[in-house]
């Protein structure tokens, strides 16, 4: 791990698109959903940041952020258990001053004596609804290279279908960009466009002192929203540069978007370019290689460790501890943690929680456009 000082800080919004998500975010938020067999969305945003030497990483939570702090821990597993800086957990309510948000200029607005106190130059926020390896050195000297006030990521790709449709009552907002050369000249909140577009990922850096001024402005003017109240309106004021990435993002907006970037990953092409090259960490839990039982069949797929395989499983994502009985038939899922499937179940695109127990001999068949979700702790 690079332990250099980048001489930035980083902000996490781990609550950010929650509602895109409401059954796997029932007991927990965004940023905890489990990806990839055995880590959580979290683990890459923040071992990104590690990794490029940034070792001030604060996450401003809203709410159901409990199981966010068990994961994370002190942040031992990231190098981030320091005497100044490291890992730090806001949480709504941590003093008087502190509130439940409503918008990223609020939850940078309640912060702001944390931010004063702080000595780094930089400032990189980010949510967390991205799975990506993001080279965050590469994205600071761009931003000082270019001379910027302040630099969005952005990625060439389509809107995805889940933001798309989402309910206009869920009050979520996304962005793209209209570039001239690499200053952008257009920000457009929630575009319907089809095609490729500079699709902004929601990762942002900027002059600590520039953000403390901006945000104490803006939110005494009762704004809320950072990029379409702070960033929009000045456009011609500030030197607002765009930074394209181009390496591999996995991106949740609904449900079958969190089936789909996981099965993705069953692809070693895709495999490689996430987990390259640089190491994602995540929460140890010591336990044994996964056990393949003899007259088990196992065809393509990503089991983590303590998983017990009897019977027949292919193109599937096993987490931690998963059990397949004698008997059972298991082919296109998403199996969190420690889901047990009894003998002579069959599953077929189905997504289970943590701690879900399919009794034996029942069927559950979803489809690859709707997969069925089976919600945490349930016996089906």
């Amino acid at each position: 791990m690079v332990n250099s000082n980048a001489n930035a800080l980083g902000i996490i919004f781990p609550n950010s698109y929650d509602a895109l998500v409401p059954d796997l975010v029932d007991a927990r938020l965004m940023a905890s959903i489990p990806f990839a067999s055995r880590y959580r969305l979290v683990d890459f945003i923040i071992s990104s940041l590690a990794n490029n030497g940034i070792d001030n990483i604060s996450l401003v939570v809203r709410q159901n952020y409990h199981s966010l702090m068990d994961h994370l821990g002190s942040g031992r597993e990231w190098d981030l258990v320091r005497k100044s800086g490291g890992l730090n957990i806001i949480p709504p309510y941590s003093d008087k001053n502190v509130s439940v948000y409503n918008g990223r200029i609020e939850a940078l607005a309640n912060i702001l004596p944390f931010l004063k106190n702080q000595k780094e130059k930089y400032v990189i926020l980010s949510d967390a609804n991205l799975a990506v390896n993001f080279d965050f050195k590469a994205f600071i000297n761009a931003h000082t290279e270019s001379g910027a006030d302040v630099t969005i990521a952005y990625q060439a790709a389509p809107i995805p279908e889940g933001l798309l449709t989402a309910p206009a009552v869920s009050n979520v907002l996304y962005y793209t960009l209209d570039l001239d050369d690499s200053r952008v000249k257009n920000i457009y909140i929630n575009s319907k466009e089809a095609g490729i577009q500079n699709f902004g990922m929601n990762i942002y850096i900027m002059d600590r002192e520039l953000l403390i001024d901006q945000i104490s402005t803006a939110f005494v003017r009762g704004f809320r929203f950072f990029e379409r109240d702070i960033l929009t309106p000045q456009l011609n004021k500030l030197n607002i540069q765009g930074y394209k990435y181009d390496g591999y993002v996995a991106r949740i907006t609904d449900t079958k978007s969190y089936f789909d970037e996981n099965m993705k990953l069953l692809d070693d092409v895709n495999l490689d370019a996430l987990f390259s090259p640089n190491p994602i960490y995540t929460k140890i839990r010591d336990d044994n290689p996964t056990r393949y039982i003899n007259g088990a069949s196992a065809k393509n797929i990503m089991a983590a460790d303590g998983c017990v395989i009897e019977g027949d499983v292919e193109n599937s994502i096993l987490f931690r501890g998963v059990k397949i009985c004698k008997g059972a038939k298991v082919s296109n899922c998403v199996l969190m943690q420690d889901t047990v499937v009894e003998a002579g179940a069959e599953l077929e695109y189905v997504i289970t929680d943590k701690d879900v127990t399919i009794s034996a001999g029942k069927e559950l068949k979803g489809d690859k456009d709707f997969p069925v979700y089976i919600p945490k702790r349930k016996t089906v």
